[in-house]
């Protein structure tokens, strides 16, 4: 039995792409790091349009994402940074954080990127938010941009 086999996957062409990045302000030193990288990976990938907003903290990423999701854009980047202090804090807000992201995502059918870090050791941050080689807005904005182009792909595919 013979059966066709289609294979896709997103590519960084942004042409055409709206996207919005949510940055939490909380551990600024880290997420504009995070920032950087990420805006640096829209203009490569030739994105149109690109709007920053900003929020105090990491829990408020949800609720700025899926107003732009809503609003139109393409795709959401998230940036921030949780650090493990003294207190179980840390995990509520990294769980929250991570949990509302997602739920924007599969409600609004817009990808949102998790760029946002969660570590134990403050060290471990700057060194994933520094420039060069596994900076994590990297990583979030690349992810955004080619699942955008694989949303678009597959709509070509499947009518």
């Amino acid at each position: 039995m013979s059966r066709a086999i289609t294979e896709t996957q997103g590519t960084l062409d942004g042409t055409g792409m709206r996207i919005g990045v949510v940055q939490s302000t909380f551990n600024q030193v880290v997420t504009d790091g995070l920032l950087a990288a990420a805006l640096e990976t829209l203009d490569e990938a030739g994105v149109e349009e690109v709007l920053v907003a900003r929020v105090p903290g990491a829990f408020e990423l949800p609720i700025v994402a899926r107003n732009l999701a809503e609003a139109g854009f393409d795709g959401v980047v998230a940036i921030g940074a949780v650090v493990k202090g003294e207190t179980d804090h840390y995990e509520f807000i990294a769980a929250e954080a991570a949990s509302g992201l997602a739920r924007v995502m599969l409600d609004t059918g817009v990808p949102v990127g998790f760029g946002v870090l969660t570590v134990r050791d403050p060290d471990h941050a700057y060194a994933r938010s520094a420039p060069g080689g596994g900076n994590k807005g990297h990583e979030a904005a690349e992810a955004v941009v080619r699942t955008v182009d694989l949303l678009r792909r597959l709509r070509r595919l499947t009518g």
